[in-house]
């Protein structure tokens, strides 16, 4: 399972102190730019060297996003030497310096490339006799900018055939970074989307090892369902239940490992009927897609059957809709593998 990964700004590293002191010592992955020139100041230098030592300090590996604009502020030509004495784990080179000077690094420190612009060839020259080396796609802040499924998909199997591990960045939920306050992913169908829909995605449906979030600020509440995920392997669903399907909220079920593709059964239904016996038809409306769904007597011996529906299924008297998982959760739903394990919640 990928880690979670923070992002964090010097615009923004006094308001994120908070969350970060609660994830001290944990070891975590953090994103840290050091040549955005909006931040640039007459004391720039100082309040940078400050952040990373605290952020050293409490045992986060940092990876220092650095260009050329990053040796004029600090006047430091030996990025090395500037990441031993910034105490930052690795460095993410953005651009302005040539492939032999990366290779040179990478045999000094863990070095970062540009997943969206690195070919897989200077990928494994840079590799070779490297400490370690991954790539990192970008951010896209500006709406419409952000990568397609494709062409995400075909240069992290090319980076990965170098041999190297693939990063990338979800947006947050809170905080977003200025100036456009839109999130900031990787995958431009993810702008919106709530974090752990977007984190389960990279990890389930590409593999991603290191997940970061974009964006100063994540709610609490999403990043417990990411670290719950991460952790239990168990995905937290909300969604709006009805009248005694209520019961069902906080229980783990289990998709059936021979659940088609348009809907997830609960492997555990004759054991979670929500009535405890007999259920009586009801609302047997349309089932949209996020409808969670409760067969009535009617339908014989499958009477009590759990179904969440991923596609569009018309209305049937022998099936009740019990509620639904939010809309914007949807992608997450379709994150859950046969055989994985969920959960329903209010919230």
């Amino acid at each position: 399972m990928p880690e979670l990964g923070r992002s964090v700004y010097l615009t923004s590293f006094e308001s994120q102190r908070p969350a970060l002191e609660r994830d001290a010592g944990s070891s975590s992955p953090l994103f840290l730019s050091l040549h955005i020139s909006e931040e640039f100041s007459p004391d720039y230098r100082e309040r940078a060297e400050e952040c990373c030592r605290w952020l050293a300090g409490q045992g986060y590996r940092v990876i220092g996003d650095v260009s050329v604009k990053t040796v004029e502020q600090f006047g430091q030509g030996d990025l090395a030497g500037l990441a031993e004495r910034l105490g930052l784990w690795a460095l993410r080179i953005d651009y302005g310096l040539s492939v032999e000077e990366i290779a040179a690094l990478a045999k000094r420190i863990p070095i970062v490339l540009n997943a969206s612009t690195t070919s897989s060839d200077a990928a494994r020259r840079i590799a070779d006799g490297a400490v370690k080396v991954m790539a990192m796609h970008n951010f896209y802040p500006r709406p419409e900018t952000g990568l397609d499924d494709g062409f995400f998909r075909e240069t992290t199997r090319n980076l990965r055939e170098a041999g190297l591990e693939v990063l990338a960045f979800i947006p947050g939920d809170e905080d977003l970074r200025g100036p456009l306050h839109l999130g900031l992913p990787t995958l431009e169908r993810h702008r919106g989307l709530p974090p752990s829909a977007c984190f389960a995605d990279l990890a389930v449906n590409f593999g991603v090892e290191e997940i970061f979030v974009g964006d100063p600020g994540l709610s609490q509440r999403e990043e417990a369902r990411i670290r719950r995920f991460c952790r239990e392997g168990v995905v937290e669903l909300p969604a709006r239940l009805e009248g005694k399907a209520a019961a069902l909220y906080g229980q783990v079920f289990t998709r059936r490992v021979d659940s088609p593709a348009g809907l997830i059964r609960f492997a555990e239904s004759r054991t979670y009927s929500c009535s405890g016996g007999a259920v009586e038809p009801g609302c047997c409306g349309v089932r949209s897609r996020g409808s969670v769904t409760l067969d009535n007597r009617r339908y014989g011996r499958y009477s009590g059957e759990l179904q969440l529906v991923l596609e569009d299924l018309p209305a049937d008297e022998r099936v009740n809709v019990a509620g639904h998982v939010e809309e914007g959760y949807l992608l997450l739903a379709q994150c859950i593998a046969r055989g994985g394990a969920f959960c329903l919640t209010p919230d």
